[in-house]
């Protein structure tokens, strides 16, 4: 059993909030797009909404005991999140790393301590384990937790290669129906996805064109220590090693995201990378982009940069009929002026913004209406995508339901993410032969 490290100190999959572009999507509120809407009032005016005396919030289920590996930035903002749930003690604790471990036990002051895996995973009281090492690490953690017989919730990507990849993937695919494996690919379990590719899928965007993602975030990935082997282990990402670089660490979830919503895999992609502001000696490229070729002539464009912050997380769609956004969380819908109206669009509000209009797509409709409130003004509450990856886990583990990132989702993720991040480094295009995803 090899140590296990945090050694990251810099969150992978945070959310990266633009001024200027914050408040023009902010502008673009609306009501939610559900699918009964309420009949329009004789005087023309919007329904208002009321709270249902008769809506009943989902129960929840019995305590499930975590664990949580690694315990580096992401690793502390798992611990922030499982806090949150009313169902998700946190008992113990691991990393190698004895400064990592006395900071987290702030966070999980009842946890238990523990310097060694191995330890924890032999600890009766850990029910399911979050392992948030290093992504080179994950392999043999997991393979661990699982012969222990936890369930296990790995962050995305799953490893650094599709080797340990794919024995992950067997072995999780072995396991008895009841113990749950989950891969933090965050937009599988985030309802307001889920929401929008109700539109995406129903054909409310006409015939996809293309499609676009985008990761900026003004950041070194450098961390300094006065202790040599600490600093490089605190700087995995910046090696080709044990990093797969940003399109694979930043851009696993966007990536993963415009094939789920296509229902399909990548046939090619092209890669260029560059470092055009960090020029400190490492390997992996500051900027980089990937054009994914996907069936039908639909394209995605991936770009990430750690030398800007500007327009930080986005996704888009383009369709014949309408545009898709996704920005934080939230969803907006801009339709194209020759698009057939849809029977909905009579309540969306509708805000003209520099010559655009942009219809919101909000999630947890029934939800917030039954309490009263406005959809599009409580947009903004949403909770974080990895609190509701985390909660979902929780109910997997609960009612034995398989998640929707699963080991061959999780798997099939990996292998587009890893030949992106080859052909990054090459700068070449890779083709993807289908027994690549093959487990």
């Amino acid at each position: 059993m090899h140590p296990v490290d945090s050694a990251g100190e810099v969150p992978r999959r945070d959310f990266v909030k633009s001024g200027s572009l914050a408040a023009l999507m902010a502008a673009l509120g609306g009501v939610p797009i559900t699918a009964a809407e309420p009949e329009k009032p004789a005087d023309g005016t919007l329904p208002v909404p009321k709270a249902d005396p008769n809506y009943k919030e989902k129960p929840v289920g019995p305590p499930v005991k975590f664990g949580v590996i690694g315990l580096g930035t992401q690793g502390r903002e798992i611990l922030t999140q499982l806090a949150r749930l009313p169902n998700a003690p946190v008992v113990a604790i691991c990393d190698t790393y004895k400064a990592s471990l006395k900071r987290a036990g702030e966070a999980a002051p009842n946890a238990q301590k523990y310097e060694d895996s191995a330890a924890l995973l032999a600890d009766p009281s850990v029910q399911a384990v979050v392992i948030a090492t290093p992504t080179y690490l994950h392999k043999d953690v997991t393979l661990a937790a699982l012969k222990a017989g936890k369930h296990v919730y790995v962050e995305a990507p799953m490893a650094h290669s599709i080797e340990d990849g794919r024995e992950m993937a067997k072995a999780a695919r072995a396991l008895p129906a009841k113990q749950i494996f989950q891969v933090g690919l965050l937009f599988r379990e985030n309802p307001q996805h889920h929401h929008v590719l109700k539109f995406f899928r129903t054909g409310a965007c006409g015939k996809t064109a293309e499609a676009s993602a985008q990761v900026n975030k003004k950041q070194s990935w450098r961390r300094a220590s006065p202790n040599p082997e600490r600093e490089k282990a605190l700087n995995w990402r910046l090696e080709n090693a044990t990093s797969l670089g940003l399109v694979g660490e930043l851009g696993i979830n966007p990536v993963d995201c415009a094939s789920w919503y296509q229902d399909r895999l990548p046939l090619a992609v092209t890669g260029f990378g560059s470092t055009v502001l960090w020029e400190d000696g490492r390997q992996t490229p500051d900027t980089v982009q990937a054009v994914f070729d996907y069936p039908g002539g639909v394209r995605l464009l991936f770009s990430a940069t750690l030398a800007s912050s500007f327009g930080g997380e986005q996704q888009i769609f383009n369709g014949s009929d309408a545009t898709i956004l996704i920005r934080e969380n939230k969803g907006w819908m801009f339709k194209e002026a020759d698009a057939p109206l849809l029977g909905w669009e009579v309540y969306a509000r509708k805000d003209d913004i520099l010559s655009e209009l942009g219809i919101a797509l909000v999630a947890n409709a029934t939800k917030i209406l039954a309490q009263g409130k406005k959809p599009a003004e409580a947009a903004s509450d949403t909770d974080s995508p990895l609190k509701y990856s985390l909660e979902k886990f929780v109910e997997h583990v609960n009612e034995g339901t398989p998640p929707a990132a699963d080991w061959k989702v999780g798997f099939e993720s990996l292998v587009t993410v890893v030949k992106a991040n080859e052909a990054v480094l090459k700068n070449t295009r890779v083709a993807y032969d289908p027994s690549m995803f093959v487990v």
